[in-house]
């Protein structure tokens, strides 16, 4: 046995229970699936919340597909930092997702969700690690 393998320290179980930790995007799902019907959040508030602040655009590439998950994951409740449904272009017509939102009560103008700050869903002030 060389010196480098005999200091090396083997895996602890905490590191070994880990492999089985959900990745990114199944964490995005498991938080988005937690907005209530009437409420938006953004791709950045669940990246916050996730402890990865300047990962927005990942948040945004896990709801891209989001529609062939199951259990169901709401997407058409994350919006960009300005309300807006930047999200659009991801769903089955380009009204769909403006359709899904106003169904929840949630008035959308000009693709924006108008009072925006009433609807906001703020994951780390409304759940907790």
């Amino acid at each position: 046995m060389n010196t480098a393998s005999r200091n090396k320290k083997p895996p602890t179980q905490d590191a070994i229970n880990n492999l089985d930790a959900p990745s990114f995007f199944e964490l995005v799902y498991q938080v988005v699936r937690l907005i209530p019907k009437g409420r938006v959040t953004t791709y950045g508030a669940i990246a916050a919340y996730l402890g990865s602040k300047q990962s927005s655009r990942a948040v945004g590439y896990a709801l891209n597909g989001a529609h062939f998950i199951k259990p169901k994951v709401p997407a058409q409740r994350v919006v960009n930092r300005n309300g807006m449904l930047s999200g659009k272009a991801h769903f089955e017509t380009p009204t769909r997702m403006q359709e899904l939102l106003e169904k929840e009560g949630v008035q959308v103008i000009d693709e924006t969700v108008q009072n925006f700050a009433k609807h906001f869903w703020d994951p780390n002030k409304e759940l907790s690690l």
